[in-house]
């Protein structure tokens, strides 16, 4: 019957092929999440500049140069065609300084995305991170994507807590000496 959904229809949720995801401007109270440009590696070189910022990320921070290489290569998107690369640097609303990334690389065969967030050292404690990633976390599941994964360290804090927030649960699973988080969104409705 036209209009009647067939048994099991609402269980039957598409999922977005790989070609179709990118990165999308997103907005909260007080951020603009903006698509991720070669342009923003001046300016974001000196927010990911302190070298304490990277004690649980590892490495170390990134000459201007060479973050812009690095971002013409995320730019580019990944090499694999089946996994897409979404990156966005995290704009104050007012006055327009950038504080931070996020990033959600998202496979779709397997319905999955990984998310990461970092915040400048000046910008911490205020809930930024947090504001991303319940951003990012809400556009995901909009896509939708089935399974959100972080990875985080296990003295990290902060991050532990952003990842709560955002409906993150933690896993007996290590990888690289850090712990695996999860969160299946709620499947979008039918409309």
């Amino acid at each position: 019957m036209e209009g009647v959904p067939r048994p099991g229809a609402a269980a039957k949720v598409r999922r977005p092929a790989a070609r179709t995801v990118h990165a999308a401007e997103l907005t909260t109270r007080r951020l603009d999440l903006v698509p991720l440009r070669v342009e923003h590696a001046g300016e974001m070189a000196l927010v990911l500049g302190d070298p304490v910022l990277h004690a649980f990320i590892g490495g170390a921070p990134l000459s201007a140069d060479a973050l812009r290489a690095r971002y013409a290569r995320l730019a580019s998107g990944s090499p694999d065609p089946a996994v897409v690369w979404c990156n966005w640097v995290l704009r104050l609303r007012g006055d327009g300084r950038l504080v931070g990334t996020a990033q959600a690389t998202v496979t779709p065969a397997r319905d999955t995305a990984e998310l990461a967030w970092v915040i400048a050292t000046p910008w911490q404690g205020r809930g930024f991170a947090t504001e991303a990633a319940r951003a990012v976390t809400a556009w995901l599941a909009e896509l939708p994507v089935g399974r959100l994964i972080a990875h985080i360290h296990p003295d990290h804090h902060a991050s532990a807590a952003v990842a709560t927030a955002c409906g993150f649960a933690p896993t007996a699973h290590r990888e690289d000496g850090e712990i695996r988080w999860e969160h299946r969104p709620p499947a979008p409705p039918n409309g």
